[in-house]
């Protein structure tokens, strides 16, 4: 017996007491488990289970295991460029190899910071190989950013590409840091060979580096015959990844998660594209491979089913409508304001794109007017939201890919995963369907906990349940709705934007006495990053200059698209606190209860 199915047993009783005792209360309630089953699990689509069993295995087996049973396949197509499964998993090894010469072992964290392109892969799962930990980093950070996370996660080596945008930070970071070795990896050598020689001459932000005991070339790190050593990995308890979140708080911490936490939620998702062809379909990567929804569907469900990745270094819309014209790819994961874009480009509308059997859309809420455009404009009715969360690895739960997906919904649990909706008022009580609560995770997806954490893994997990801070209910046929986020994370474009963050920054500026930043709807961009300062006594604050002063201290995505400067002073709670809630109803954005 699995442990979700131990747990499922367990809850049995707390969850049909709790639809006891509203029946007792005379109202109509339909108990989330029943007859021995959960209640999605009576409507869940034909030719799945959700007691599939889901193992736990190394992470690196699949791409050792694909580069047996697909060689000859084109794993990446990049740039004009492509590489086989054979070609990368001997380059995976070669990397692995070098990685431990140069001290990497079990336990070492060595940072990946870089924009989509093949290093993503060979490092990711090299690094794993050789027995280390990947730590996942934004190429837009600013040093501020960087440097806390360096130290946070306890660094030692860092990978990137010779930009001189990126070198420049690194070098910083040499400086200033933990950070002992940066590995720079040459973008040129990713190209075609015509394009290789031109991007040399061409290339505005190429840098020449000067190779160092601590400035490693890509060369050294895989000038070996591809045979590293061994490394014995629990995968239970061992980390694969530290995967940097808001979580509730809003306060940035690495989620744990364990090569069992990917593994399972790999086979979750591709259990759940029961008709994805193995060997034979093609994905487009335009989602960045250091967000946690793109390792593990874009690379880690692709890589585990043999399918051809269209590797994007950036999301560009006449790139992908290319992509659809020349490889007709069936997959498609993007965020909202990507299949927004799509849908509102004057092109798109001489494209076919019939091959799209699976659109996922996932990372931030999918408004139905986006989902209703992206429709009517390319005539794909393949566009279906997922739900998740990066202490989940991320994914929970997914609308059918055949069969009934309903707009506004995020779907049903993936198999193995236990969704319950818990009373926001005792935060144990399981509520019934139809009841709103807030959205709790149980599976072998869910985090270890968060990094030197354990307050705040405790403050999340409770009873063997991840508390996710957002609130939802289930329907009739057991699909979650999410009615809205307990937590103040902002989701520009489907990235995590940390108010407190961008407040820290703000009151780097002298002048600065009060501020609240907050996400606000846009439709563009999902949610955009909003910001309310009230200058110091004797001071004045301009929009433009506040905006200028942050430009180094903030990516450009955190940025506050609109500073509202007020001359009163901010809303505050009884007890002293500046409250966003009541700031946020003053302009509108909120309504009371």
């Amino acid at each position: 017996m699995t442990d979700n199915l131990r747990k499922a047993n367990l809850r049995k009783k707390a969850v049909e007491t709790a639809g006891l005792r509203a029946a007792d209360n005379n109202e109509e309630v339909l108990p989330m488990f029943s007859n021995g089953k959960w209640l999605w699990e009576q409507h869940y689509p034909e030719g799945i289970s959700w007691k599939t069993p889901i193992f736990k295995k190394p992470l690196y087996h699949i791409i050792d295991q694909a580069a047996l049973k697909y060689p000859n396949n084109v794993m990446i197509e990049f740039e004009g460029r492509s590489w086989s499964y054979a070609d990368m998993g001997h380059m995976v090894d070669r990397v692995a190899e070098g990685l431990q010469k140069f001290g990497v072992s079990k336990g070492t964290k060595v940072g990946l910071f870089l924009p989509n392109s093949p290093y993503s892969f060979m490092f990711f799962f090299g690094v794993l190989k050789a027995g280390g930990t990947v730590v996942n980093y934004n190429p837009l950070y600013v040093e501020r950013e960087l440097a806390g996370q360096i130290e946070d996660s306890e660094t030692d080596i860092m990978v990137t590409l010779d930009s001189t945008p990126l070198l420049e930070k690194m070098d910083a970071m040499l400086k200033n840091t933990r950070l002992r070795k940066v590995i720079v990896c040459p973008f040129a050598e990713t190209l075609p060979f015509a394009r290789k020689m031109a991007d040399r001459f061409l290339r505005k932000d190429a840098a020449k580096v000067k190779f160092d005991s601590r400035h490693i070339s890509f060369i050294d790190i895989v000038d070996n015959h591809g045979q590293p050593i061994s490394v014995l990995v629990d995968a239970e308890s061992d980390v694969a990844v530290l995967q940097y979140t808001g979580g509730t708080t809003g306060v940035p911490k690495a989620a744990m998660l364990t090569h069992a936490n990917l593994y399972a939620n790999m086979m979750q998702v591709s259990t759940w594209m029961k008709d994805l062809r193995h060997g034979q379909d093609s994905i487009i990567g335009v989602l960045p491979l250091f967000h946690v929804f793109a390792m593990t569907v874009v690379m880690n469900c692709s890589i585990y089913a043999g399918l051809k990745i269209l590797l994007h270094a950036k999301f560009d819309v006449k790139d992908v409508l290319e992509d659809i014209r020349k490889h007709r790819p069936s997959i498609f994961p993007a965020v909202p304001a990507v299949f927004n874009a799509i849908a509102n480009a004057p092109e798109t509308a001489k494209y076919d794109f019939s091959c799209l059997r699976f659109c996922i859309t996932g990372g931030a809420p999918m408004a139905a007017d986006v989902q209703r455009l992206f429709e009517e404009k390319t005539g794909s009715r393949a566009l279906a939201e997922a739900y998740g969360l990066t202490e989940a690895a991320p994914a929970c739960t997914f609308n059918p890919m055949h069969g009934l997906r309903k707009a506004g919904s995020v779907g049903q649990p993936l198999p193995g995963t236990i969704v319950e909706i818990i009373s926001r008022e005792d935060g144990t009580t399981v509520l019934p369907a139809d009841t709103r609560g807030e959205v709790c995770i149980s599976g072998p997806q869910v985090m270890k906990g968060y990094y030197k954490r354990p307050d705040a893994t405790a403050d999340v997990i409770k009873n063997g349940r991840l508390h996710t801070g957002d609130v939802g209910y289930f329907d009739a046929q057991g699909y979650l709705h999410l009615v809205d986020r307990i937590k103040d994370l902002i989701l520009v474009r489907g990235y995590n934007v940390y108010p407190r963050v961008v407040e820290e920054a703000i009151y780097l500026h002298p002048s600065v006495e009060e501020c609240i930043v907050a996400g606000v709807p846009d439709a563009e961009r999902g949610e955009t990053v909003w910001a309310w300062v009230k200058p110091a006594a004797g001071r004045t604050i301009s929009p433009d200059g506040l905006r200028e002063f942050l430009i180094d201290k903030l990516s450009p995505i955190e940025v506050p698209r609109r500073i509202v400067v007020r001359a009163e002073p901010l809303p505050k709670t009884a007890v002293g606190k500046l409250s966003k809630r009541d700031l946020l109803i003053q302009e509108g954005f909120a309504k009371k209860e």
